[in-house]
């Protein structure tokens, strides 16, 4: 509850309520800072495919805690709490952060369509690692997930390094 966030924090009630009306709010606030600074630390990286995508994952495996904001308010398997317009500006940050690898797939040649397609796989495989690593399930597998994203990656940019693509490919640039 709103009266047990202030309590934790140090802070009346009445204080937390002059800011936020309830604790989803709370939660959309600390989630927006979050994406933030996974936006300046992915902007921050060179700009290559390999960076860009390392980066977002990266920023993930380093701070778990980010990665339990994202999944905070699901309950079994839809998100509850959060205000529409709320939830899509939140949605619209975490498109942000992986613009730039997008743009990196568009740039080697890939058409806009399958840039989309290509980022939306690694954004799955990126959080499925993660979730993995994070739950301490992957290793029941014997595997590391800094290991398998690199072999994702490996794979993404020999497909997009392909005859096919480079035909189309007006430029040279570094995958």
């Amino acid at each position: 509850s709103l009266r047990e966030i202030a309590k934790r924090a140090g802070y009346t009630p009445g204080a937390i309520y002059s800011y936020f009306d309830s604790k989803e709010q709370v939660y959309g606030a600390l989630l927006g800072e979050s994406l933030e600074r996974l936006n300046a630390f992915v902007a921050a990286a060179p700009a290559t495919l390999r960076a860009k995508a390392t980066a977002f994952f990266d920023f993930y495996r380093e701070n778990p805690r980010d990665l339990d904001l994202g999944f905070y308010l699901f309950h079994g398997m839809q998100p509850r709490g959060l205000t529409p317009a709320l939830n899509a500006r939140l949605n619209a940050r975490l498109r942000d952060a992986l613009a730039p690898t997008q743009a990196q797939l568009v740039a080697l040649g890939l058409k806009p369509p399958a840039a989309l397609t290509e980022v939306t796989a690694l954004f799955a495989h990126t959080v499925g690692l993660l979730l993995l690593s994070h739950t301490g399930r992957i290793r029941m597998f014997g595997q590391a997930s800094p290991a398998l994203f690199e072999r994702y990656l490996d794979a993404l940019v020999a497909r997009v390094s392909s005859p096919a693509v480079s035909s189309r490919r007006s430029g040279r640039a570094t995958p």
